[in-house]
């Protein structure tokens, strides 16, 4: 038996994806541009094995079928990039196990499927020692087009390309994890169950039924992904802020105009938005920005400076009963630091509802897929799930 054991970091659009050109490639309308996040990531574990009778599948601690469309499209365009590199062997006919969890919420708009596929492209790329000889970024899209950003650390932009076959839709990186090392993140959960429309669904009913999405794809945003990647370059936080919001809200707008539309924000991520409005309003300067993916929860970007008082801003705004309870911060330790009266003052700051918030997460740019020593595998020496 052969295994490998990897993880792959979450990715947070600046600048959506949101439409496929082809359903079966996962093809986008429009560029993307992300920054994939430190904390939050996939763990999985492949071994292959001639004594596997069957390829199987666990994820998050229950056994899955090993029937979806996008694991078996993402095994067979795994194999096409294998013979392409001219790789032999016996063991690329061997059954696989997979063995994959997440460290956070699954399908709750938190991309859990860009981290989980990019952590099987990367780990079965591991498996065979191929990570520098095939693209991964298109192995991975096939499984969920966001998955290709995962694929690297830092600031990553996913090319929709024009090719019929997907050829040059891929993911480059802009600017290393290193490159703006002051850039941190606060992911508000607001919830953390499943969403009713997914992604893949609400995506299909919006190219069908929305008049806005051709003109967003085409007119707004190749100006945007010229903008915000300059601002990435120049470490220009005004403008990759202002971009960044304006776009989160262009894309919830799209979600609206599809029919029926497809509602992801609620009422605490709506009171999310105005608090961060009414926070860079009376700090006189642009504090924090918002982006919401397909799912209620808040991701905010902000420098390093200024973590303590927004932080301080959300918990009064936001009070929770579990404010102090050690698993309500998550990730990165921070400071407790008020926000001065006169800024609270402006903002009118008052609580606006009372454990609206199942937790926070503190995190910062991070770096792409990492390899894990033999002890971190999820298997056992038979190949079956170690928690199972």
């Amino acid at each position: 038996m052969e295994t490998a054991t990897c993880t792959a970091p979450v990715n947070i659009a600046v600048i959506k994806y949101w439409g496929k050109r082809d359903e079966k490639l996962l093809l986008p309308i429009n560029d993307s541009v992300s920054v994939t996040l430190s904390e939050m990531y996939a763990k999985t574990t492949i071994a292959a094995s001639p004594n596997f009778s069957k390829n199987r599948l666990w994820l998050n601690g229950q056994e899955q079928t090993f029937d979806s469309p996008r694991i078996i499209n993402v095994l067979r365009q795994f194999q096409e990039e294998v013979k392409k590199s001219g790789a032999q062997g016996e063991k690329y006919s061997w059954n696989i196990h997979i063995c994959s969890e997440n460290n956070f919420p699954t399908a709750a708009g938190l991309a859990s499927s860009a981290a989980g596929y990019a952590c099987l492209v990367y780990t079965l790329a591991t498996l065979y020692g191929l990570q520098d000889k095939i693209e991964l970024s298109s192995i991975a899209r096939v499984g969920s087009g966001s998955a290709c950003r995962s694929v690297f650390g830092g600031f990553v932009q996913w090319e929709a390309g024009i090719r019929a076959d997907g050829a040059d839709s891929v993911a480059v990186q802009l600017a290393p994890a290193t490159h703006w090392p002051d850039l941190e993140i606060l992911i508000l959960v607001v919830s953390d169950n499943k969403k009713k429309t997914s992604s893949t669904g609400g995506m299909e009913r919006s190219v069908k039924t929305s008049p806005l999405i051709d003109y967003r794809a085409k007119q707004i945003v190749p100006g945007r992904v010229e903008k915000i990647s300059k601002a990435i370059q120049e470490r220009d936080f005004d403008t990759f802020a202002n971009i960044t919001m304006q776009d989160s809200n262009q894309f919830h707008a799209i979600c609206l105009d599809t029919f029926p539309p497809c509602v992801y924000l609620n009422d605490v991520s709506h009171a999310i938005i105005d608090v961060i409005h009414r926070l860079n309003e009376a700090s006189g300067k642009i504090t924090a920005a918002y982006t919401f993916d397909a799912g209620p929860n808040a991701c905010l970007y902000l420098m390093r400076q200024d973590v303590p008082h927004v932080l301080n801003v959300i918990k009064r705004a936001f009070p929770s009963d579990r404010d102090h309870a050690p698993d309500y911060i998550k990730g990165i330790p921070v400071a407790d630091q008020p926000i001065p009266e006169t800024v609270a003052k402006k903002m009118n700051l008052e609580p606006i509802g009372q454990n609206l918030l199942k937790y926070i997460i503190h995190t910062r740019v991070g770096e792409g897929p990492q390899i894990l020593p033999p002890s971190e595998s999820l298997l056992t020496n038979s190949g079956l799930p170690k928690n199972h």
